[in-house]
């Protein structure tokens, strides 16, 4: 076993971290309370390789593992979770469906535009009455004459209203159930999509987030992503790799907030000493410090696991239930540090705590896991 990352992982660790304190750090705050998407930045991130790390060369891609998407989200959450969730969506949800199930002809006119962050991806599912139990999704597409065509509504859609491209879920048989669903490619403008409200959400603020309407959506037949009625089985194979990124992006958003913490703890003066010489504070950095880096182990497992094409769902949910969990300890940890000043807008530990619950409902909730989790055990037993 070798618990040291390589030296590329450790160039790639310190290039990102370098982008992040200079390019994302200033900015956070205000992305945060505007609630703007940052288009310029993202840009930037896709000049070095990141919105496409797994991608292969031949389609435009940086042909990175999977540890080393792990390491980037990771350092992307520390300074700004809305921007690491980016990150995560386009390469997790949209890219890697289509890298992984998409025709030779479909990679190769969409990807290159993807990885190199000239246009973003969308992933469309989870509806208003379908979160969880994602098989009652109600988006339905009938085959009329020579095309597909889609009618319904999509919810909670990262790059919901910015995406130039979309992969869209919808059912094409009702009667057999998870083999009766469909992944579709729809490109931006295409009549009859359209982005609905965009929401105003309690964390990851910076990160678009919209409703979508499909109002007789006509699809070619050569946009099916895959084959026709195994769109959910091909979601439930690729969402496990997304539950890593999320892993990561909760592994930095916890360190993000503890680092803040700490400094602050460092210079902050009570009973004539320093906040950090008392054990009560001590404790807290200890119980964040000791989760945190349980969770970055969990982690660094699965993606290795997956790297290496070992079986790696088990091991991602577990990554992503204590992960998500251990950011939101920390999180609340690093606010009750910060004292009544953790609890104003002057800290980011606030816009930290907030984007950390994102972790625990996004890409499967942690109720979701356990049940993955408790099922694979019993079976196993």
């Amino acid at each position: 076993m070798n618990f040291e990352l390589s030296p590329e992982h450790v160039a790639l660790q310190d290039t990102v971290r370098s982008f992040v304190e200079k390019e994302v750090r200033p900015h956070a705050r205000g992305w945060d309370e505007t609630a703007t998407f940052p288009a310029e930045t993202v840009a930037k991130l896709g000049e070095l390789g990141l919105m496409g790390v797994l991608v292969p060369e031949e389609y435009g891609g940086s042909g990175m593992d999977t540890i080393s998407y792990a390491i980037a989200v990771e350092e992307i959450g520390k300074g700004d979770g809305s921007l690491g969730l980016t990150v995560a969506s386009h390469n997790s949800l949209c890219v890697a469906h289509i890298l992984a199930f998409g025709s030779e002809a479909m990679r190769r006119k969409y990807l290159p535009e993807l990885a190199s962050g000239r246009i973003l991806g969308a992933w469309a599912l989870t509806e208003p009455g379908s979160g969880s139990d994602s098989l009652s999704m109600r988006t339905r597409a009938e085959w009329r004459k020579d095309r597909w065509v889609l009618n319904g509504t999509k919810m909670f859609i990262t790059q919901g209203s910015i995406a130039g491209v979309y992969v869209i879920l919808a059912v094409t048989d009702k009667e057999k159930g998870r083999d009766g669903v469909t992944a579709f490619l729809v490109e931006a403008g295409t009549p009859g999509l359209s982005a609905g409200k965009n929401l105003h959400k309690l964390g990851m603020r910076s990160s678009d987030t919209a409703e979508l309407v499909f109002e007789d959506l006509e699809v070619k037949p050569g946009s099916v992503v895959g084959e026709v009625n195994a769109g959910f089985r091909d979601t439930m194979r690729h969402l496990a790799g997304g539950r890593i990124s999320i892993a990561a992006l909760a592994v930095g958003i916890g360190r993000g907030a503890m680092e803040e913490a700490i400094a602050y703890v460092k210079e902050r003066n009570q009973f004539g000493r320093p906040v950090s010489s008392f054990q009560a504070i001590q404790w807290m950095i200890a119980d964040a410090g000791t989760e945190l880096d349980a969770a970055s182990l969990l982690t660094l497992r699965a993606a290795y696991r997956k790297d290496a094409g070992l079986p790696y769902v088990q091991e991602a949910a577990i990554a992503k239930l204590f992960a998500s969990e251990a950011a939101m300890r920390s999180t609340i940890k690093a606010v009750q540090m910060f004292g009544g000043y953790g609890y104003t807008c002057e800290y980011p530990v606030e816009r930290y705590m907030r984007d950390a619950k994102l972790c625990e409902i996004g890409e499967g909730t942690s109720e979701v896991q356990r049940m993955i989790i408790a099922r694979r055990l019993i079976r196993g037993h």
